[in-house]
């Protein structure tokens, strides 16, 4: 009986035990962990960056981002308005006008007339249609406009996409160059603890990591300025500052090379020819428009002479012809004709100078590319020597200053070609810009 009453004691404190042991290792775990640091709030977080962007992805979110992107709804209905109103019947909307008489104010004695009368202005000979063509040259226009503000927008976001990706390409190369030279000291500080090179070696490997490491840094601080023009556009690039840029560009198509010729749609010359046509039409309109456009008005009065009589009824059809000219409507004409003669020797100047960049762009996407040819052939010359040299430094047949030197120059080849390949690729962006196309 005794035994019975004792084991479920035995079996409670050792279980109370065990929990209070669990209780005490837990605060002693607490007590030695650092409180986690809370993490920002909603409103104090960083944006989160796009895993993957691209030329034109980037361009898309930079142009809804743009004042003219955020101008143009009502630009074009501000456009089509001015349309509208060449299709009316009459210069101006109508009017409506009341007036009453009597000789007696304050009686229902003596004379009275009520008139109710509507007069229009009318259109003078041909400026309905004048100004209809300048409507439609003004709808053009904000189209034009939009499409060159698109176009601009691309060249500034071509700039800053092709300098970063050049950024991370120097900070990989920087990486690998660091990784390399710290594996090649270390293979040095062995040979020379072996006894197999000297003392001098041992420093001049060691000065080389030095240098790599401030190569390294260089590229950082170069990518960290790429980036941050980047993200001026209101998007962060998804590859992390400090971290190896992989070869995931891609170029944009390749133009039509061989024009020689800027395109009537590229949106420069597009934007000069309509503001052209806008100060043509404006000219023209303004020929018509040197005098006030005439009045047509109908009234209908009802009246009588005194207190008693019947009312009469008449009706009223009046024109209103002014006579002269209007010497404002001249200037405005001469001002006209001035603008139209400036708009016409401007298009003229920009076609030029659009022609000019075009060909400048195009020697210069060739140049590129030549020269991405040769620094490849030069890239694997040197990769194949370095790989001799390192062949005949493990085996004792090469010192160490020609392992540097072919080392130092396989580095500087893969760099170059690198740089040609991007530089190459951003050649074409330029050669797609002087013809007026968007990234793709």
């Amino acid at each position: 009986m005794q035994t019975h009453k004792t084991l479920p004691w035995r079996r409670s404190a050792a279980m109370a035990l065990g929990w209070a042991l669990a209780s005490m290792a837990a605060q002693a775990q607490s007590s030695h962990t650092p409180a986690p640091t809370p993490g920002p709030t909603a409103a104090s977080a960083p944006a989160q960056e796009p895993t993957a962007w691209s030329l034109r992805a980037l361009f898309d979110h930079a142009w809804q981002r743009q004042p003219e992107a955020q101008a143009q709804p009502l630009r074009q209905q501000a456009a089509e308005a001015a349309r509208l109103a060449a299709q009316r019947w009459t210069v101006e909307p109508s009017a409506l006008a009341l007036q009453t008489r009597t000789d007696r104010p304050g009686s229902q004695q003596g004379q009275r007339e009520i008139e109710v009368g509507l007069s229009a202005p009318l259109w003078l000979p041909g400026e309905r249609a004048r100004s209809a063509a300048l409507g439609d040259a003004q709808w053009q226009q904000v189209q034009s406009q939009q499409r060159a503000a698109q176009w601009q927008l691309a060249a500034q976001v071509r700039q800053a996409w092709w300098d970063w990706q050049r950024a991370r390409s120097d900070m990989a190369l920087a990486q690998d160059r660091l990784h390399s030279a710290r594996q090649l000291a270390a293979d040095v500080q062995r040979r020379w603890q072996a006894g197999d090179l000297a003392r001098t070696d041992g420093l001049q490997a060691q000065a080389v990591v030095a240098q790599a490491e401030a190569a390294q840094a260089e590229a950082q601080g170069t990518l960290q300025a790429a980036r941050a023009a980047l993200s001026a556009w209101g998007a962060l690039p998804g590859t992390a500052p400090g971290a190896p840029a992989p070869q995931d560009w891609r170029a944009e198509p390749l133009a039509d090379a061989a024009a020689q010729a800027v395109p009537d749609t590229h949106p420069a010359l597009a934007q000069a020819q309509a503001q052209a046509q806008v100060a043509r039409h404006t000219a023209e309109l303004a020929a018509v428009q040197r005098r006030a456009n005439p009045e047509l008005s109908v009234a209908a009065t009802r009246g009588r002479d005194q207190a008693g009589e019947r009312y009469r009824q008449s009706v009223t059809l009046g024109l209103r012809i002014p006579l002269g000219d209007n010497a404002l409507a001249q200037a405005k004409e001469a001002a006209a004709q001035a603008d139209a003669l400036e708009q016409e020797t401007r298009l003229q100047r920009e076609r030029e100078r659009l022609t000019q960049d075009l060909h400048a762009a195009q020697a210069r996407a060739a140049a590129a590319q030549a020269q991405t040819d040769a620094a490849a052939r030069h890239a694997a010359l040197a990769q194949e020597t370095l790989g001799h040299v390192d062949k005949a430094f493990r085996l004792g047949e090469a010192d160490w200053p020609t392992r540097l030197r072919a080392e130092q120059d396989a580095a500087q080849a893969q760099r170059q070609l690198a740089r040609a390949r991007i530089d190459a690729a951003a050649a074409v962006s330029a050669l797609r810009q002087a013809l007026g196309l968007l990234p793709e």
